[in-house]
């Protein structure tokens, strides 16, 4: 649903919260071998405060948890990767939740030239997950949301 090897991102099911957001990171080719790489490897997660285990590059099929500490709490969140790309000009992946995620959904973040310019775009597809607590708390989660995309777009400047 959030097809990283897409430019055009076409319309979803109605169920879930759609976001794409995107950021200039930089221009030229050093931004881009640097990003790319980073992107690839879960950079991005991680340069804005989550744990990745394990943290190695992403491959279609890959069920790493993600971890995030909120103060002396560790939230779990269980992934697998359903999509990669790497071309020349647009690299990127896709990852769907797993149950026990806080939410349910797809998030992708897909790094592309623009120009010269280093574009990073994230998307997601997000609805509240069936279990409790989480379900309850998804109004909390979406504020999370917003401030995460913000670090998000930050992460590889």
């Amino acid at each position: 649903m959030t097809d990283p090897g897409l430019v055009d991102w076409p319309s979803s099911e109605p169920q879930y919260r759609r976001s794409e957001i995107s950021a200039v990171v930089g221009h030229g080719e050093d931004v881009w071998a640097r990003a790319a790489q980073r992107v690839l490897s879960w950079g991005v997660k991680t340069a804005s405060g989550f744990a990745v285990d394990p943290a190695s590059a992403v491959s279609v099929g890959d069920r790493p948890t993600i971890t995030v500490k909120l103060g002396w709490l560790s939230v779990r969140e269980p992934v697998e990767v359903t999509a990669v790309v790497n071309r020349a000009d647009r690299v990127g992946f896709a990852y769907r939740t797993l149950p026990g995620h806080p939410v349910s959904g797809e998030e992708a973040f897909i790094l592309h030239r623009d120009n010269g310019d280093v574009v990073l775009t994230v998307r997601s597809l997000t609805r509240a997950a069936a279990e409790q607590p989480w379900r309850a708390l998804f109004p909390l989660l979406r504020i999370a949301q917003l401030i995460v995309r913000r670090r998000y777009l930050r992460a590889l400047r």
